[in-house]
């Protein structure tokens, strides 16, 4: 009836209003109601009656807002929201400041259960890294074009780490084949969602076809540490509404229940369970704390998160650059020639979501 957490933990964190109470996400029923956690790691849809952890399991469910319980009342669905994002003082010391989250990021990734159906998504990358780094057994799968950044990065920090890395090179006609697996998953067919769902998908299809059931991956680094270029400079970027880092870094965090929704379902299509050890309870709270200048600047981002890895990963990986995935694997690349071959130009308004979408219609 639950995922994430057992109903004890999950009914003192609504008796309390706790939103980080030691767990990775939950979501499911729970004494006659809905809840799904204040990140909304754990996708959820429908109604205390008719439910589940995906849009086919409940015919035309809607999602159930991250942090809120959904109930009946007087004889009507409602929603309510129980839990918010924590807005902790700015830490004024940056030792300890860093000391926790290198300690929270260590406990995080340590406890990973590296059994033999667990594989990483390694995209060569810091946060994909320090994953791989607490599971040192399993394997490493990155997915690229040929010539992609990220399986030229993944291959040099596999090698700089003495990991197994496999690699999932893509084509033209596994992007086309897998374009409606996506959008039937995700519900969605703009450019982005699509961009980024297929890469994931296609290495999480290649992970469970050999064998392994869990896929650890490094969600949730970028956005609670400061990894987009967007929150280095908000006073002048018009991509954010604040103005400070560390209020850009929150606006950032607040989407995350909508890109883990489209995560978590496309993996779970693909045949594995997610395994996202940076976003626990302890790590999201070492890392709310965290000041502007531990967070991102004009000289580096994630600056907090690459202080806890130095030391434990070979410094090369530690200051590596990150391209996003739809990009790093030169999948949005390839999907925008896909399309104006497919006749549908670059003039044309959203030419490559009609072209998903006539992969989808079959036309």
């Amino acid at each position: 009836m639950l995922r994430g957490a057992d109903p004890a933990t999950v009914r003192r964190a609504v008796e309390r209003a706790d939103p980080l109470p030691g767990t990775h996400g939950f979501a499911g029923a729970l004494d006659g109601r809905l809840v799904r956690d204040v990140l909304g790691r754990q996708p959820l849809f429908g109604t205390p009656e008719n439910w589940g952890f995906s849009p086919d399991d409940a015919a035309g469910a809607t999602p159930v807002p991250a942090g809120h319980v959904r109930e009946r009342r007087n004889g009507e669905t409602v929603d309510r929201r129980v839990w918010s994002l924590p807005d902790p003082a700015v830490s004024t010391d940056d030792a300890a400041a860093l000391a926790a989250v290198e300690r929270a990021v260590r406990e995080s990734v340590t406890a990973v259960d590296g059994a033999a159906d667990l594989a990483v998504a390694f995209s060569g990358g810091v946060d994909s890294a320090l994953v791989a780094a607490g599971v040192p057994d399993a394997p490493c799968y990155v997915a690229g074009f040929p010539d992609a950044h990220d399986v030229a990065a993944a291959r040099d920090a596999a090698a700089a780490m003495d990991r197994d890395l496999r690699v999932v090179e893509l084509d033209h006609d596994a992007l086309e084949r897998a374009v409606p697996e996506v959008v039937a998953a995700t519900g969605r067919t703009d450019a982005m969602t699509v961009g980024i769902a297929l890469p994931l998908y296609l290495v999480a299809e290649r992970v469970a076809a050999d064998g392994f059931d869990r896929l650890a991956l490094g969600q949730g680094a970028d956005e609670l540490f400061g990894g987009y270029a967007k929150v280095v400079d908000p006073a002048d970027d018009d991509r954010v509404d604040a103005t400070t880092v560390r209020g850009a870094t929150r606006e950032v965090i607040r989407s995350l229940p909508g890109q883990l929704e489209r995560d978590t379902l496309v993996l779970r299509a693909a045949g594995v369970t997610p395994v996202t050890p940076l976003l626990s309870d302890r790590v999201v709270g070492a890392a709310l704390p965290l000041p502007g200048h531990l967070l991102a600047t004009p000289d580096e981002r994630k600056v907090a998160l690459r202080r806890a890895a130095a030391g434990w990963l070979p410094g090369p990986v530690v200051g590596a650059d990150k391209k996003a995935v739809q990009y790093g694997s030169l999948v949005s690349r390839e999907l925008d020639r896909l399309a104006r071959q497919a006749g549908f130009k670059r003039r044309m308004d959203r030419h490559v979501d009609r072209y998903v979408e006539s992969l989808v219609d079959g036309t």
